[in-house]
């Protein structure tokens, strides 16, 4: 089964850039995210869906295009990607993999049940990917290495255990 990840785009840009976003080159940002997602797609074969505020733009209704299998949604005017990324946690809850920073969105998707990855973490993921496909690694599974540990119960929050479970199919 395909993993169905939602990213929040222009957080996943601020978190990768490191610096706020300038409207001179944000398209340029937009198709450059786009163009990394698009191989992390066809090898973890998820259903990949990156949305945008597109009130700046103008858009009059709530645009969707897809790039290479990925699905790229822009708000319309006078509604925000928080709500869109709101509305898909409500409508997926624990079957969606929410990739975002926003403390509001985060909250309101973990809420619903949904798993909420980090913008930083899920570059990390994406960067490791990247390198692998560019290096020709094998991904091969690791040991939990808490299950030859004794003593004290060491076991992590159900959300924390469900959040690594995730990231490991990332």
């Amino acid at each position: 089964m395909a993993i169905r990840i939602v990213i929040d785009g222009y957080n996943l840009i601020g978190a990768s850039t490191g610096v706020g976003l300038s409207v001179r080159d944000i398209e340029a940002q937009r198709e450059n995210l786009i163009k990394r997602l698009i191989p992390y797609r066809k090898t973890k074969h998820a259903k990949l869906t990156v949305v945008f505020d597109g009130a700046g733009l103008g858009r009059l209704s709530r645009s969707r295009e897809i790039k290479d299998g990925v699905e790229i949604i822009f708000s319309m005017a006078g509604e925000t990607a928080d709500s869109i990324l709101k509305e898909y946690a409500e409508r997926f809850r624990e079957g969606l993999t929410l990739v975002t920073s926003d403390r509001d969105v985060a909250n309101f998707a973990i809420s619903k049940n949904t798993v909420v990855i980090a913008s930083d973490e899920f570059l990390a993921v994406l960067d490791t990917s990247e390198y692998q496909e560019m290096k020709g690694v094998i991904e091969e599974d690791e040991e939990d290495e808490r299950k030859d540990k004794k003593g004290a119960s060491r076991k992590l929050p159900k959300k924390e255990r469900l959040k690594e479970k995730r990231l490991k199919k990332l």
